[in-house]
Parts: C-alpha cells; structure tokens; sequence
C-alpha cells in the first residue's frame, strides 16, 4: 500500500515498532573526566561515563511504534514503549496537577510590607503574577497599575478611561498593554474588573453585534460580532459568552451555553448560503428557531442539488480555548479566556496574480482543511478500491493494543450515539488528542459537512464536542485547541467523507518544537489508555449515565 495510513481495507490498523541495535562510532579524541558533585553519602560523582573508552555499541534501546495518522497530512506519531508501559501501569499519570494557590498579597502582609511594594516589582515578575496568581486582591492591585478604571462611589469599577489617538479613534488608556491582557484574563479578577476592561461589548474594539441567543432562566448568553477585516476573505463571526454569562472556565460552561454557541454557527452558516442561493426573504427572520433553521437547511440542500455548489461552499470553525502569557512576554494561547469559537466560509476558487494587483491570471482552488481529507480519500478508493471512511470506522470498532495486553481496555471509543462518535485516534498529533466524527444522520446518510447534520445530528454534534472539553478540562488541560475538517458542500454523493472534529491540547512539558513541525509526534501513552482515562472521567462527572 502506497497510502502512507494506519488504516487497512483489511479494517485493522497497521504500525511500524523499532527495535533498535546499533553501533556509535566513537570520534572523540579528548578525555576530559570532571567532578559533578558528591552523594550524600561523600563519594564523589564525576562524568565518566560520558567519556566511553572505545565505540558504543547500544543492545535493547527502547523500543519505538511508528503509527502513520489515518490522514497522512498530518505526519505520524511515535511512541516510547518503556514510557507507555509505565502509564498503562499507572493510568493515573495521565493527568496534570490543579493549579496552585498563590497570593503576593499574603505574603507581603506576613512581612510586614506595603502594598507598594507591588508597583515596583520587574514588568517580567509583573506579567508572572498576572496570570499565575489566584488572589483577587493581587490583581485588583495588577489591573490598576496597567490602566485607568473608573469607579461608582461604592468602588466598584464602571468602565475605563478612553482618549483619542492621533488618527482620531478612540482607544483606552493602557500603560501595560501585556499585563492588561494578562490580568484581564485570569479567572481570579473578580467580575467586575473584567467587565468593565474586556467582556462588555464595545471594550475591545468596534466590532458589530450580529447575533445573539439568550436564556434568562438559565443564565445563558452569547454574542455574534462580526470580524469585518478579517484574515478570512469576507469576514469571519466570532460566537462569545457575553459579559452578564462569564465563562472563564470549562467548569462553568454548559450544554445550553454549547448549544447557543453552535446554534450561532449553524444559522449563519445557513443564512449565508440562503442569500446566495436566493432563498432569505427579503425580511428574513432576526433569529432561527431549531425547526426554522432546519426547514432552512432543507431549502439549501434542495437548491444545491437542483444546481451548482454556490461560491461559499465549505465551512471553517475553530476554538482556541485557554489563555497564557510568559513572563517573557510570548502569548502562549488564545486572545482572551472567555470562552468563544470563530467561523466563516470560505470560497471555492480565489483569482489568481503574479506581480500585479489588478491583471488576474485565472484562478485556483481556495483552501480548506477539509480539502486534504477529501484528497486522501480520493486516493485511497482509487488505489485500494475501499472506502477509507468505512474501513477506518471499522478499524476503530476492531481495535486491539499495541501491548499485547489483554487484561486492559481496548477500546478507542470515548462515547458515541447513531450520529457521531468521540474517539482517541490511534496516532495522537497531540499527547491527548481527542477526535469526534459525525455518521449518518435520520435519513442514514454520510454527514460531511453542516448542511448534512439534521437536528438530531446538530445535537449530537453539540453533545460530543461539549463532553470532548469536559473530558480533556477533568484531567486538567488548561489550553485545547478545536478545529473542524469539512467536506465541501456540493451536488454530489461520490465522496463519502465524514465531517470530523480534532481537540488538541497542549500540555506543559510539549511546546511543539522540531518534531512537530515535521509533523513527528511524539508520545508517551498507549491511545487505548487515554481513552479509558477520558471514559473514567466523564463517568466521574456523571456525563455518560443513560446516554
């Protein structure tokens, strides 16, 4: 097979293990033995071994599984059997520590020092306490020293002080622009300091309201703002918990909270397909109902079928969960913590230039993720005479351990229904990386995109990327990104291509270096042992009873 996958028409998954034994050549021609230290005990400890005497010949080095991913555009990824063992021996490991409690304030006032103290500290130190610290009066202190906050006479903060820039707009009055996002961005400000300096509407810039989905009795509420200028040609829409439904936290998200967030996803989506297909009233509804955006769907699905694929015609979604910042001043994640997903659509084919801005050159495909998935398929069935989808789904349903450890689960699945399953994919592109695929909606057809998820696929959809952040947050990830590999949206049954979701954290001690810009992934767990963790957690929130 020239398909370089771990998936077989055989609906078995297939993997490389190195079993290295090698001979090192030794070209060093000084010997320079030095003391490291001593014991305890006071026998001295020198570096001798690293000074070999002749060549090195390495018997039993550890042996490597190389799993080539399903979709071979994203690499392979490469796991140490010695350290997989250990956590398949102790599936605990597989979990980060709560963050820890830490107050400046606390301290000083143990010392017997001023609050003063606090302005003089180093911006790095500064930026440091920011967003480690989880006393609120630390960064209360922090907030004031980075910009200008209006207070009522009870001292609660009313808003900002705002002046005008040299062009004439209106930006707020910030010293620190780096620790402003920092403070502003840990969970442990209290509600009012990040209303009044990121969550109210307007206090991060212009962007319109578009859209919106509120519940007063459970205390959910998200925004639609448009990005207008946007590195998506034609904008792209951002889907916001609003300043009076904080959500700082996966904790204190809920299912309502990641249903109005899609339900905004969904219905532009949709309406903008119906304008282009001609479909929108000319006073279209200022909000859809469930059953009016699914009639909605229908009507794009019968006129997309009834003629070409309109010039939108594939979807983008992403999440960037979690915000950071190093003392060193590198933002580390998200652009703010309040929890959000972005989205647009993207063209089929884009005019094409070469040394000018107004002479076109005919035009190419415009770029979609879910493009390569597609192409991978195409190849796949050409060369195997099997359907990818089919044969991978089975090979999931057929798994069996890398280990051959019969006493422990087995399986990848983290929970499914008839419309989708949440999964760890055999070949992780991140340490806890987590997959949902949609399947067939009510009408038993293949979803690959949105506009082939009916309601009950929306909701099943909804439902797994909602226990997918659950599962990854429980055992302590604290930055997930989210993305969506869509099919295109065409006239045509020919591709059987599922619409799939990746969650991908990143953990402290994995920055994502050399190996992984060579699409080498490296890891340190059997997937089947992640997936148990995932399962036992989600049990643990009481997430899977009955479902």
């Amino acid at each position: 097979m020239t398909t370089r996958s771990c998936v077989t028409p055989q609906k078995k998954f297939i993997y490389g293990i190195h079993k290295p034994e090698y001979r090192c050549t030794n070209l060093r021609t000084e010997y320079q033995e030095r003391s490291l230290g001593h014991l305890d005990t006071g026998e001295n400890h020198s570096n001798s071994a690293n000074y070999p005497p002749g060549d090195v010949q390495v018997h039993d080095a550890d042996w490597i599984f190389e799993i080539p991913n399903p979709l071979p555009f994203r690499g392979s990824t490469y796991i140490d059997k010695v350290w997989a063992d250990t956590s398949a021996a102790d599936p605990a490991r597989i979990r980060l520590p709560a963050k820890r409690e830490l107050s400046l304030t606390n301290t000083l006032q143990k010392a017997e020092i001023t609050d003063d103290f606090f302005k003089d500290l180093p911006i790095p130190v500064h930026l440091a306490l920011a967003t480690c610290s989880t006393d609120p009066a630390d960064l209360i202190q922090l907030a004031e020293l980075c910009c200008h906050i209006e207070k009522d006479e009870a001292g609660i903060p009313t808003g900002l002080r705002y002046r005008k820039d040299s062009q004439g707009r209106i930006r707020a009055v910030i010293s620190n622009h780096a620790l402003f996002e920092a403070v502003a961005n840990n969970p442990a400000l209290p509600d009012s300091y990040k209303e009044v300096m990121v969550l109210r509407p307007g206090a991060q810039g212009g962007s319109e309201i578009v859209g919106e989905v509120r519940s007063t009795e459970h205390k959910s509420h998200v925004y639609e703002y448009l990005r207008r200028n946007s590195y998506i040609a034609g904008g792209h829409y951002a889907a916001n918990m609003a300043d009076d439904a904080v959500r700082y936290s996966i904790a204190r998200l809920t299912e309502e909270d990641m249903t109005g967030l899609r339900h905004l996803y969904y219905q532009r989506s949709f309406v903008r397909l119906a304008e282009e297909l001609g479909l929108e009233k000319k006073q279209p509804l200022k909000q859809h109902s469930e059953e009016s955006l699914e009639r909605l769907r229908k009507e794009i699905l019968a006129a997309v079928t009834a003629q070409s694929p309109p010039a939108g015609n594939a979807t983008l979604w992403g999440w960037n969960f979690g915000f950071d910042y190093a003392p060193s001043d590198y933002r580390l994640h998200a652009s703010h913590q309040q929890i959000h997903q972005q989205y647009a659509m993207i063209p089929r084919r884009v005019e094409c230039y070469s040394g000018s801005l107004s002479k076109p050159e005919g035009s190419m495909n415009a770029f979609g993720c879910g493009d390569m998935v597609e192409e991978v398929i195409t190849d796949y069935f050409r060369e195997q005479k099997s359907c990818f989808f089919e044969d991978y789904i089975e090979c999931i349903r057929n798994n069996v351990r890398m280990d051959e450890r019969s006493d422990l689960e087995s399986s990848l699945i983290v929970w499914e229904n008839e419309h989708c399953m949440l999964f760890v994919p055999k070949a992780q592109t991140s340490q806890w990386e987590l997959q949902l695929m949609a399947l067939h909606n009510q009408e038993n057809r293949v979803i690959g995109n949105i506009l082939e998820a009916d309601s009950a696929s929306r909701a099943s959809l909804n439902r797994g990327i909602f226990l997918a952040q659950k599962a990854l947050a429980g055992l302590g990830a604290r930055m997930v990104t989210s993305i969506e590999y869509p099919g295109r949206i065409q006239n045509s049954d020919s591709v059987r291509q599922h619409l799939l979701h990746s969650f991908l954290p990143r953990l402290p001690q994995s920055p994502g270096a050399f190996s992984e810009a060579q699409l080498r992934y490296i890891n340190g767990h059997y997937p089947e042992d992640f997936a148990a963790v995932c399962r036992r957690e989600l049990t643990k929130l009481n997430l899977l009873q009955g479902r």
